[in-house]
């Protein structure tokens, strides 16, 4: 990592997420307010929040991490993209399982992004170079609709419309066990693990997060639940589900895993084991969202069906029999 030093000039009456962006300008804001949220930057030897009002005569220090700057340049990659729908504006792709967003630490090809830039030439950089179109984030191993602008003024509306919450989305799940109640809200804040970085828990110190649920049961030892998240958290539905001892069906990271078919008998865990090796992924999948088009204004939506190797699972689940 490298340390640099800059004064505020012209940064009066600026917040301070909008002058270093301003100063840093290879990099957005979205990332610069992830900088200054992460600790990574100091304003006369004190952590601040992005909304702090300079008055132009402090000493502010950063951190970009050494991985940004060694990937700037993505290479194109002719990787297959399902377009679920695409005009002047915005691009609608169903996201494989197994696929990483975009570039970062260790994974410099096979994302998203690298197909992206090979299949479009006109893509947002609102969101840094790392990131080109890339307006909202699916985890690896979970699929479904995500929507890439092409363009800067494109991005912007769409990321105030999820800023404002008035994107809705709608994802699938497979998870363990059964909900005390068929349909609810899940209101827990969310935090980085501390014991994790890479992973997030319930925290009431965190940020808060809301999740709607429908749930019902599938065969005798899971469910299937359709959630419809009303925040973006990172991980919020695995975090959630989680939470309330209903982890997703192939879920390693918070609990969903080989691990806990190991309270049935044998041949029932034996066969739920059989089926997640099989899956190959958490059965987590990105449904439906809806917004409003940023040309037009009217609100659309884009669906992507929910993948085989989900659909066989519910079959096997469904006729697994004590």
């Amino acid at each position: 990592m490298s340390a640099v030093t800059i004064l505020a000039k012209n940064g009066a009456n600026k917040r301070l997420d909008k002058f270093l962006s301003e100063y840093l300008k290879e990099s957005s804001r979205t990332i610069v307010k992830k900088m200054i949220s992460d600790g990574m930057v100091y304003v006369d030897g004190e952590k601040a929040k992005p909304s702090l009002i300079l008055k132009g005569t402090e000493k502010i220090s950063y951190t970009i991490l050494d991985r940004e700057k060694k990937l700037k340049n993505i290479e194109p990659e002719d990787i297959d993209l399902e377009i679920l729908f695409e005009d002047d504006a915005i691009i609608a792709i169903n996201k494989s399982a197994g696929i990483t967003v975009h570039p970062g630490a260790g994974q410099r090809n096979g994302t998203l992004v690298n197909g992206l830039v090979s299949h479009f030439k006109k893509l947002s950089n609102l969101n840094g170079d790392l990131r080109p179109g890339i307006v909202h984030r699916l985890d690896k191993d979970t699929s479904g609709v995500i929507i890439i602008a092409k363009s800067n003024d494109v991005h912007s509306n769409l990321s105030e419309q999820f800023e404002k919450r008035s994107v809705s989305k709608e994802y699938f799940a497979i998870v363990w066990g059964k909900y005390e109640s068929d349909e609810g809200e899940i209101h827990s804040s969310i935090a980085r693990s501390k014991k994790d970085p890479t992973s997030y828990i319930v925290d009431p110190n965190g940020k808060e997060a809301f999740t709607g649920y429908t749930s019902k049961p599938l065969g005798i030892y899971n469910s299937e639940v359709i959630f419809k998240p009303k925040t973006g958290r990172t991980h919020q539905i695995r975090v959630h589900t989680s939470s309330l001892g209903n982890p997703i069906f192939g879920d390693e990271k918070y609990g969903g895993g080989i691990n806990k078919s190991k309270g049935f008998i044998p041949e029932v865990s034996k066969k739920l084991n059989a089926s997640m090796n099989q899956l190959g992924r958490h059965a987590l999948h990105a449904r439906k969202i809806i917004f409003n088009h940023p040309i037009n204004k009217k609100s659309i939506a884009i669906s992507a069906k929910i993948p085989n190797e989900i659909n066989e699972l519910r079959t096997q689940i469904t006729n697994l029999n004590a």
